[in-house]
Formats: structure tokens, C-alpha cells, sequence
């Protein structure tokens, strides 16, 4: 019985988390786009490099005449694109705020950057967010003193982990029902690193033994918090996929952080629940700015 709680846990934990990062991700893009404003938003796309591979980006650039502009870049999850963060792309540059979302190297099938989801891991996207942080601040029309990012599931997860390496350079931090369970779920799925085998498929997509190298050994919490900037968590009650708990316990370890409970919301928002996780965003920002 024991054994058999392990593995409810580990499929809970491990391949449910990965799973779940894409799901109902599909509907954001028109219910977090409901925001009205009067500045129009120019869509684009804009690629940069990572490690020699080309980072497929849209850029929502406000169209207000100023020269600078604050910046938000946002990380979508497992198995999905930047394609479903333009809901939220298009409804934060219409407050002000310059968003670029990028697919990561071989983080969907989908992904229109370059790299194989066989060399895909955590710890590669976070070096992704990284080199494309560094091409987007050495813009002169990016507000370096203003520069905020925003991820979701495993992205969240992928945006802690760079926030807390790059803590100077990030002004605030969004994370949307973070992945912090990964190494956890890796963990309860195989006992050692000598199990794991070559390949494996998660919910359509073949991911390699560095997805789970990488995630083994994280101690999340202990990563995350070296970031001490201000942090928002917005997090569903019905999430069953990465549950509440792990960002109540983020709550806990970061110095500065807000946890919403948005009710009803399950593990990607939707409809009214993405509208008030924009709300929620929105405000945070605005009271970020210098």
C-alpha cells in the first residue's frame, strides 16, 4: 500500500505537474486581453539568440510616445508556446508596459525556437530567460529600472530560479501557479538518477534524462529564496495539479511576497479567472514603477 501511495504521489507530483503546465492555458489569450485602454499596442515578432539557438519572441511594444518603457517578459509552461501569453502580451502594453514572451529551445512540440525537447530541462530555460533578459536590457527603449518578469506553471518555476540569480536586474516578480513541486515530483517518480531512463513521454511530448538530472537535486525553496524582491502569486483553489500549498509555502520563505487565491481557478486561468489575475498583475505593477 505504501508503494502504491508512492506512485499516486509521483504521477501527482511528477507527470501531472509537467502536464498540467499547458492546461486550459488556451483560453487566457482572449479573456486576459479583455482590459480596455485607449494606447494602441504594435505585435511583433522579435527573435534572439540563446547558447547559438534562435529564440522565437512576440514583442508587445505600447504605442505612447514615450522613449522608455517598462518591461515585462513572460514564460509560458511545459508543452506550450509563447502563443499562449498573448492574451496577456496585448492587454499589459495597452497599460504601458513593453511584454516579450518566447518560446523556450525544445520546451513544446510546438516551439518555434530552435533545440530539441530531448535537451530541455528547468535549468535550460533558465539560462533561455537569462540570455534573452541580457539582449532586451541592452535596448534603449527597455526601461532597465523597470524590467519585471511574469511565468506561468513551469515557467513560474523557470522565472524564480532567475529572478533569485539576477536579483538586481529584476524589479518585481509574477509567478502564476508555479511549478516549485518539479523536483519534488521527479524525485517521488525515481528513487535514484540510475533509473531514469533515456526518454520518456509526458502528455505528447519525449522529454530526455537531463530534464530530470537537472530537476533532481533543486531544493526549490532554498533556490528561490535569494530572490528579495517583492513577489506575486496568484494561484487557483481548484488547482489540482500543482497544489496550493507549494506557493503557500513560497509565501513563506521569500522576504517580500503576496499570495491571491483566486477561487474557482484550476491549473491555467481562464475567462474571469484570468481577468482577475490580470487586475491583480496590473495593480502590482503600477505600484512597482519608479
Amino acid at each position: 500500500m505504501k508503494k502504491l501511495g508512492m506512485v499516486a504521489m509521483a504521477i501527482l507530483l511528477g507527470a501531472s505537474v509537467l502536464a498540467g503546465c499547458g492546461k486550459n492555458s488556451a483560453t487566457v489569450n482572449e479573456s486576459a486581453a479583455a482590459s480596455s485602454e485607449s494606447i494602441s499596442v504594435t505585435a511583433e515578432e522579435f527573435d534572439l539568440t540563446s547558447d547559438g539557438k534562435k529564440i522565437y519572441g512576440m514583442m508587445y511594444k505600447p504605442e505612447d510616445g514615450k522613449e522608455k518603457h517598462p518591461t515585462v517578459v513572460l514564460c509560458h509552461g511545459y508543452n506550450t508556446n509563447a502563443d499562449m501569453l498573448d492574451g496577456y502580451g496585448k492587454s499589459w502594453a495597452k497599460k504601458g508596459y513593453l511584454c516579450y514572451a518566447f518560446d523556450f529551445c525544445g520546451g513544446s512540440i510546438g516551439s518555434r525556437s530552435e533545440g530539441s525537447s530531448l535537451d530541455m530541462s528547468v535549468l535550460t530555460e533558465v539560462q533561455n530567460l537569462s540570455d534573452v533578459m541580457d539582449q532586451l536590457l541592452a535596448l534603449d527603449y527597455v526601461d532597465s529600472s523597470n524590467f519585471f518578469l511574469m511565468g506561468q506553471s513551469q515557467g513560474g518555476f523557470v522565472a524564480a530560479l532567475t529572478a533569485a540569480k539576477r536579483a538586481e536586474e529584476v524589479k518585481a516578480l509574477v509567478l502564476y501557479f508555479p511549478a516549485l513541486s518539479i523536483p519534488e515530483g521527479r524525485r517521488a517518480l525515481y528513487s535514484s538518477l540510475d533509473e531514469v531512463p533515456d526518454e520518456e513521454e509526458i502528455m505528447g511530448m519525449t522529454i530526455g534524462r537531463k530534464y530530470t538530472e537537472d530537476a533532481f537535486n533543486l531544493d526549490a525553496y532554498e533556490e528561490i529564496s535569494k530572490y528579495h524582491g517583492d513577489v506575486l502569486i496568484c494561484h487557483g483553489d481548484k488547482d489540482q495539479v500543482v497544489d496550493l500549498s507549494y506557493s503557500e509555502k513560497a509565501v513563506e520563505v521569500y522576504d517580500h511576497a503576496e499570495l491571491k487565491v483566486i477561487e474557482y481557478a484550476e491549473h491555467g486561468f481562464q475567462a474571469k479567472t484570468a481577468k482577475k489575475a490580470t487586475e491583480y498583475t496590473l495593480e502590482f505593477l503600477d505600484a512597482h514603477l519608479d
